[in-house]
């Protein structure tokens, strides 16, 4: 299993529209009907209001290099662009 924690540093008061652009692009919904995916969930940083947290699991790094080949992952990151100053990402394999 693969688990990627990725939080969104979005420009400031950004989040909000960030996260509606990311439903509207139905990149949750696409991601989470590619094969091995376990999960694939948002959540709002109390802490940080312009960060975004995305939780990724899946069964195994391949299908997780397949998904950033696919078309919604290109058009995600030009929101990524818009919307965002930086991105952190923390791995975990178990």
């Amino acid at each position: 299993m693969l688990t990627w924690n990725v939080t969104y540093h979005c420009h400031p008061g950004q989040r909000d529209a960030f996260y509606k652009a990311l439903c509207d692009l139905g990149v949750r919904a696409n991601s989470k009907a590619e094969p091995g995916n376990v999960a694939y969930d948002y959540y709002f940083a109390a802490e940080t209001p312009d960060d975004l947290l995305l939780v990724e699991t899946w069964t195994a790094p391949a299908f997780q290099k397949a998904h950033c080949e696919t078309e919604c992952f290109a058009r995600l990151q030009s929101l990524k662009a818009e919307y965002c100053s930086s991105v952190t990402i923390d791995k975990f394999d178990h």
